[in-house]
């Protein structure tokens, strides 16, 4: 199917039409700057603009930054408060006229990188990890998606909350070379493969595009990969994630 994938930032919400089947962008991506106050009316606004650009008829998927429970939105912690137990699923289809599928911003990429980009073709437990201001996660086995994971949250064996121990922005306020983050990084890496023995790390977010200077600092007892869709992931993922609810 070609549908429409929308990706929702803070600072952007950015569209293309995906072909699902093999992963193609069928369309140039188009950016509309995030509206503020990003309030759920206004957010869903500027994706009906986004629709109209494309004259898009069909079902859309988005990609949210919040926990997602069966289309309403569960935590505000990047986004307006407003949003707290809003069902973005049946706002956006009502504004927009079409149905859409609204999943978590992390989990969206997971899905992307899983059906084509870094992870594409791996069997087992695939795991996402976006490193940037804070650390963002997706589970999917066999093509099947856990989610809302969540797992930048957990504390670390060492007593601390895992972002707040070794995201990008720590390593940039406090000043952390990539040997010395890596080694943090790596402590959470450790307890994620405890906990759950991935067949493979996807890595993520804006430390995917350095990844070569720390690359060898890493474990080495699991396959740790960067992602390969950049800003693409979350809409190709969107995409997808419409696809599969639409036919169900």
């Amino acid at each position: 199917m070609k549908i429409l994938g929308i990706d929702i930032g803070g600072s952007g919400i950015k569209g293309a039409i995906i072909d699902t089947e093999s992963g193609e962008q069928i369309t140039e991506r188009h950016r509309i700057k995030t509206p503020q106050p990003a309030t759920p009316e206004a957010v869903g606004e500027t994706i009906l603009k986004i629709v109209e650009f494309f004259d898009y008829s069909g079902p859309i998927g988005c990609g949210f930054p919040s926990l997602i429970s069966h289309g309403i939105v569960k935590t505000a912690a990047n986004i307006d408060k407003s949003w707290i137990s809003v069902n973005a699923e049946k706002l956006f289809s009502k504004i927009t006229k079409k149905e859409v599928f609204v999943v978590n911003d992390a989990d969206a990429a997971g899905i992307g990188e899983a059906n084509f980009g870094a992870a594409k073709d791996t069997k087992g437990v695939v795991f996402l990890i976006t490193v940037g201001t804070g650390l963002g996660t997706a589970i999917i086995t066999d093509n099947q998606l856990l989610p809302n994971t969540e797992l930048g949250h957990i504390v670390l064996p060492n007593g601390k909350k895992a972002e707040h121990f070794c995201s990008d922005f720590i390593r940039s306020q406090e000043d952390l070379s990539w040997k010395k983050w890596a080694f943090r990084f790596s402590e959470y890496l450790d307890y994620l493969t405890f906990l759950f023995s991935p067949d493979v790390f996807v890595i993520g977010g804006g430390a995917s595009k350095k990844f070569e200077k720390y690359q060898k600092y890493l474990p080495k007892q699991t396959k740790i990969v960067p992602a390969t869709l950049k800003n693409m992931a979350g809409i190709i993922g969107a995409a997808i994630y419409a696809e599969k609810h639409y036919n169900n």
